[in-house]
């Protein structure tokens, strides 16, 4: 069964436009240092609750809520996953998920049973394991990007920044890569320190500068900054 990490049982927040219960699956092969949930990374931290509970809850939510959202650690990682998008639109939900993109086989598979997915761009793939402390893990992403752009599903791609964690030049270069590979809609998402195991200093205030952000919203049919 599905080994989950908790959940959280309304959400306007994770699914755009949406109310949503969110299913942490527990387990991420990737070390990125901002994540904000490093509680879920370790794959044998036992589960917090069974999927036959989040079944029964989400039984008690029909007709209140408007979809679930699997999200992570990484959902992509757990075979099971397939079974659970199926049982959860069997309820009659719509069925989000949130991915870093690491195993783009199993996207691949779950992809037509999705209503929206929103996927985490860490930075040009060339550098990708200066982040994740993976090597090879670009190419994943890179795959994971294509993959959700000829699926045809509602999508947003988004990335975290920072100025300790990601340069300036690194931001432009990822940019252009996806504008490249024509994807329309692309988030920044400023740092938070709530939840990571290491806080980093002050972002510098001309990191996103006005000029920055005219550039990029040039480059995508919707494009927006998330503060934290």
């Amino acid at each position: 069964m599905l080994h989950i990490g908790g959940m959280t049982p309304c959400s306007a927040s994770d699914y755009p436009g949406h109310f949503a219960a969110v299913v942490f699956c527990q387990g991420c092969s990737w070390r990125c240092t901002y994540c904000h949930n490093p509680h879920l990374l370790p794959v044998s931290e036992p589960s917090t609750m069974t999927w036959d509970d989040v079944l029964r809850f989400l039984g008690r939510r029909q007709g209140l809520l408007d979809a679930v959202v699997f999200s992570g650690g990484e959902p992509t990682l757990q075979r099971e996953l397939v079974y659970a998008v199926r049982a959860v639109r069997d309820l009659g939900f719509k069925v989000g998920m949130h991915t870093a993109g690491m195993s783009p086989e199993r996207l691949r598979d779950v992809l037509p049973l999705l209503d929206w997915v929103g996927m985490d761009v860490k930075a040009p793939f060339d550098e990708y394991d200066l982040i994740t402390g993976v090597a090879g893990s670009g190419n994943k992403a890179r795959d994971s990007v294509r993959r959700i752009l000829d699926s045809g599903v509602d999508h947003e791609f988004r990335t975290t920044v920072h100025s300790a964690l990601l340069s300036h030049e690194a931001l432009l270069t990822m940019a252009d890569e996806l504008a490249t590979m024509d994807v329309q809609h692309y988030v920044l998402q400023e740092f938070r320190q709530q939840g990571c195991a290491q806080p980093l200093p002050a972002m510098r205030p001309e990191y996103l500068c006005h000029d920055t952000v005219e550039r990029l919203g040039r480059q995508f049919r919707r494009f927006s900054v998330r503060e934290a």
